[in-house]
């Protein structure tokens, strides 16, 4: 069966296709008794607008574009479904793509996005270069999330990084921990200030920080395990590990599993993000808290002032995190 369109709902109902179009745009013009007549015919054929046909026709949009960098994260999973909640509520319907941390796929990714001339864009922790973040922005309003922005065009929300590696120090040296290692986040915009964070706090307590280079996957937290098994004698081994985020915590407990290492009793890991994997009773990981829906939520509101208040300074939202205690951290056994 082929798609019902608006000239059939018109022959349904009986009426033009202009009045069939004010319907669907909820137009205050149309008589209640012809609205009725209208959305009763669309329902009997199964006819839903089509939403880039209509934001074609009446040169505004309705659609927001979503790039997520990673899919198999879920900390942009419950950020995404902030944005739906937030999106709902606005009328605003989301369009999702992936760039898998990919320089050129996040920009081939982009390009598919503002193809369908959206109202507005979010970007969700892109490694996109400043300049092409700053041509979207040209086309229609960008928000970025987990990535600081100077351009008065894009708009930004993140949490406080150097806040939350923070609270993860101090909560190791409060259960007495001394040799505590961060396994960073790499090239991901919000590895620096989680490490700046981390550094700042070992200083306060003088102790020595130890960075060791990672990245924001499971793999990359196992691979940094390994590095520091060939680093450090046993004697001298970190007793925690401050994680770049949740799935670099779940990588590093497997790599020190498989080297004979048990969590907490030999070696205290913290994540950050605190997702659902980190809820797992399997997993009982001790992380930093993002409130991630309402980072979400947050970044549909900075992109419908725009496109529906006139703002036009940029905004810069940045949210308080906090330490979720569970079963990966304990008191050190020397």
């Amino acid at each position: 069966m082929t798609r019902p369109t608006m000239e059939d709902v018109a022959a349904r109902a009986g009426v033009s296709r202009a009045l069939v179009s004010l319907v669907m745009r909820n137009s205050p013009k149309v008589s209640e008794h012809r609205r009725r007549a209208v959305l009763a015919a669309a329902a009997d054929l199964g006819y839903h607008p089509h939403a880039m046909a209509r934001s074609l026709a009446s040169r505004t949009s309705n659609i927001i574009g979503v790039m997520v960098s990673d899919l198999r994260n879920p900390f942009f999973a419950d950020v995404i479904e902030g944005m739906d909640e937030a999106a709902q509520e606005s009328g605003l319907e989301l369009i999702l793509n992936t760039g898998r941390r990919s320089g050129p796929r996040e920009r081939a990714a982009l390009e598919s996005l503002l193809a369908f001339r959206p109202g507005g864009i979010i970007l969700l922790s892109p490694v996109l270069p400043a300049a092409a973040i700053r041509d979207a922005a040209a086309q229609c309003p960008v928000v970025l999330v987990s990535r600081t922005s100077t351009s008065a065009t894009v708009d930004t929300v993140n949490d406080d990084g150097e806040l939350g590696a923070a609270l993860a120090v101090d909560h190791l040296v409060a259960l007495g921990h001394r040799r505590i290692v961060h396994l960073d986040g790499g090239a991901a915009f919000a590895a620096p200030p989680r490490r700046k964070g981390y550094t700042a706090a070992m200083a306060r307590y003088r102790l020595e920080p130890v960075v060791i280079p990672s990245e924001h996957t499971d793999e990359a937290g196992a691979g940094a395990v390994r590095k520091l098994l060939n680093i450090f004698s046993p004697s001298t081994f970190p007793t925690a590990l401050v994680c770049g985020n949740d799935f670099n915590a779940v990588g590093a407990m497997a790599a020190l599993e498989e080297a004979g290492l048990r969590v907490p009793e030999d070696v205290s890991v913290v994540g950050y993000d605190n997702t659902s994997l980190a809820a797992l009773r399997h997993v009982a990981l001790t992380t930093i808290d993002q409130p991630r829906t309402s980072i979400g939520r947050l970044a549909v509101r900075a992109l419908t002032e725009r496109l529906r208040e006139d703002r036009t300074d940029p905004v810069r939202r940045r949210l308080e995190p906090s330490l979720v205690v569970r079963s990966t951290t304990a008191a050190p056994r020397d």
